[in-house]
């Protein structure tokens, strides 16, 4: 089947993935845990090849015959960033199934998706798979200042599969993947009060989607997995390598505004190489054991330039200069004393760093009952290497004589900041099975998220810097402001499986508490800045339950029902904030919920097959669902939110052995819904979902 990264979100409790900004956001809230930027709180493995990059992670699964998604801390087996859990996708084998799968869909916004794979064997023991596919979105959201839509994409890629089965119980896989994406962006709805022009009209009201600089997003992607695995008498071992690619460029009119305050240009470029030793005990036997060695290596680089324009330079520098210069002597310009157009603030990055882990598990069953118990050593080193630049000139004319003095403010910041990770990440579960589909477990697990760099806060700490070579404020403590620590939490769950009515009603259930230390939060800092940064939130608390059930009463009708809730608060976390008259005071957030994290999520469907007995069709399959989430906060203050809601959706496939078409409606009733909302330079703004959208599908397999 294809599935897209997003709608995980209508089938799995407490898992939630908006659909925002680009495919480069990629954001996942688990239970409460999440994070919009820099490490991600799941790990992604593609055919067991580790996704390292969370901005790769939103990409076509196509031809995935298998998804799984363990919610809870993995740490223990699958490392670092996994305390929210792992998404495991494994992709159609070559050596089980052969033939051509054609596909091609069109439907609202100018959207049409085509995919081709062939699956073939050369010999009984060698298997290649070949996919290619594309998709086009032509947008659903106008940017008003230009009256094109502002969300429109490209992509396009493919895998080519290999698989070798020796009779010895040697197995190699070889799986090669790559995709070509551009994006337009971003349809950001300002929602503050009308702001009024000089000439007295609007010019942007709220509400609206109205921005002046270009916005775009591009990516290059490739990898390669290799899987090599024997089967010995008493073990198996397997060696799992990767490289990993990426290329991509981010452009930013960072004020969302119709006015020329500041873009931003971020370009970078990683390579990465993973190791995976595993040994397993094989056999059914009442003792088992794993055993495994992983390491990494990464290394990237970045070019992030923000450009003040006219309006910037006035209003967030020149206007801040003279209202705060204590002396009120002087009158600050620039050199020309037009104002100019452009302040150009760069920011240059290396970013290598390397990790490894030692790992085991063992199991030992005895009668009904099972017992786990694992422990896990990570070690990781990173490093970040920056250079600050800025070269620019203003003028300072005293009052009490119109005397002018010039200021030439060059800046050439260089210097390495380095963060050494080590963790000790144990696990304990018991289970008791009454058979082999019911039973009852109890789960304790450490989770770990690594720590970090807020690059995305350099052009303040370089704006900072010149401010105060204006004689104006304080400059960043660059270590304490860029750099984050990681985020801890213990993990307690008590769930089970369960099944009734001869197999026709079975599902799962799961109650939990995590205990989360320096939760990892992205945060605006106060006043008119223009980036955003990862802060720790000192500790959080998060509980809930889940449960999903499929009920089958015919073969030919079936019901899914799932639901989760998460109460996710701080139980400690102080900041400072500047009241109305620009004075640091000292809050505190305690009890507040956790913003991004949605408190319920919902998903409700009904499928029934009408069998025709027709040569010519087969099948026609209805299928109505319902899916929601919310209540979202969306900061720390719980002062703004999005209420739950719901989106209905349904379909009709008229299927065939050789074909199948479907006619599918998502959010029919055009529910209107936000799923991000952020802030620059004091204003606030908002994405809308996406709205009513219908569609067709075709696939053929010959």
């Amino acid at each position: 089947f294809d599935l897209g990264f997003h709608l995980l979100t209508y089938f799995i409790p407490n898992f939630y993935a908006p659909d925002y900004g680009s495919r480069m956001t990629s954001s996942i809230y688990v239970r409460g845990l999440g994070a919009r930027i820099d490490q991600p709180v799941m790990g992604l493995n593609i055919d067991n090849v580790p996704v390292l990059n969370k901005d790769n992670y939103d990409t076509e699964l196509a031809d995935a015959e298998r998804i799984e998604v363990l919610r809870g801390p993995q740490s223990t087996l699958y490392g670092r960033n996994t305390m929210g859990g792992v998404i495991n996708v494994y992709t159609l084998s070559p050596l089980s199934y052969e033939g051509v799968r054609l596909s091609a869909e069109y439907g609202s916004g100018d959207s049409y998706k085509f995919r081709a794979s062939s699956y073939y064997k050369l010999t009984p023991d060698l298997g290649m798979a070949v996919t290619g596919y594309y998709t086009h979105t032509g947008g659903f959201f106008e940017n008003l200042a230009t009256g094109n839509k502002c969300d429109w994409e490209r992509l396009g890629g493919g895998r080519w599969k290999t698989q070798w089965r020796s009779r010895t119980g040697l197995r190699i896989d070889n799986t090669l993947s790559f995709s070509v994406l551009e994006q337009g962006g971003y349809p950001y709805a300002y929602v503050g009060d009308d702001i009024i022009g000089d000439d007295g009209r609007p010019v942007v009201r709220r509400g609206e989607i109205r921005y002046n600089d270009p916005c775009s997003y591009r990516r290059t992607a490739l990898s390669d997995g290799l899987t090599i695995r024997y089967d010995a008498g008493s073990f198996t071992v397997a060696s799992i390598t990767s490289y990993q690619y990426s290329d991509d460029e981010m452009i930013l009119d960072q004020d969302f505004l119709p006015l020329s305050y500041f873009t931003l240009r971020q370009a970078r470029t990683e390579h990465s190489v993973t190791e995976d030793l595993v040994f397993r005990s094989r056999g059914d036997k009442a003792y088992r054991w794993l055993l495994g060695a992983f390491g990494f290596y990464r290394h990237g680089t970045m070019n992030a330039p923000v450009h003040f324009k006219q309006t910037g330079i006035e209003e967030l520098i020149l206007k801040y200069a003279n209202e705060n210069d204590q002396s009120y002597h002087y009158s600050w310009g620039l050199k020309d004393g037009t104002g100019g157009d452009e302040l150009f603030l760069g920011s240059d990055f290396r970013m290598p760093s390397a990790g490894g882990a030692l790992y085991h598990e063992s199991n030992y069953t005895l009668g009904r009952w099972r017992f786990t118990a694992g422990l896990r050593f990570d070690f990781e080193h990173a490093r970040l290497r920056y250079r600050n630049h800025t070269d620019t000139r203003y003028t300072k004319t005293r009052i009490k004589d119109d005397a002018v003095y010039e200021l030439q403010l060059e800046i050439d910041d260089r210097s390495t900041l380095k963060q050494t990770f080590t963790e000790l990440l144990p696990k304990f579960s018991v289970m008791y099975s009454f058979d082999e589909t019911r039973n009852l477990y109890l789960t304790i697990a450490k989770g770990y998220k690594s720590g970090g760099f807020n690059t995305q806060i350099f052009s303040d700490v370089l704006q900072q810097k010149m401010m105060n070579r204006m004689g104006i404020g304080e400059v960043y403590d660059v270590q304490r402001g860029v750099a984050y620590k990681p985020e801890y939490s213990w993990n307690y769950e008590i769930g089970g499986h369960f099944s009734c009515m001869e197999g026709a009603v079975r599902g799962d259930f799961a109650v939990f508490y995590i205990d989360c230390r320096d939760q990892q939060l992205t945060v605006f800092p106060p006043g008119q800045t223009t980036g955003r940064m990862m802060t720790n939130a000192g500790r959080t608390r998060s509980l809930g339950a889940e449960a999903a059930v499929q009920i089958s009463p015919w073969r030919t009708f079936d019901i899914n029902l799932a639901y989760g809730y998460t109460d996710a608060r701080f139980v400690r976390y102080e900041t400072t904030v500047k009241n109305d008259d620009g004075d640091p005071v000292r809050i505190s957030y305690k009890d507040n919920r956790i913003p991004y994290a949605p408190q319920h999520t919902l998903y409700a469907g009904a499928s029934y097959t009408l069998r025709t007995g027709w040569n010519w069709l087969e099948y026609v399959i209805f299928r109505v669902a319902a899916n929601g989430a919310g209540r979202i906060y969306w900061n720390e203050a719980n002062t703004f939110s999005q209420p739950f809601y719901a989106l209905l959706e349904a379909s009709i496939r008229f299927e065939h052995r050789h074909w199948a078409v479907d006619v599918w409606g998502r959010n029919l009733t055009d529910t209107r819904y936000d799923t991000f909302y952020f802030m620059s330079i004091g204003n606030s703004f908002l994405q809308r979902g996406r709205p009513r959208t219908f569609g067709v599908s075709l696939s053929i397999t010959l």
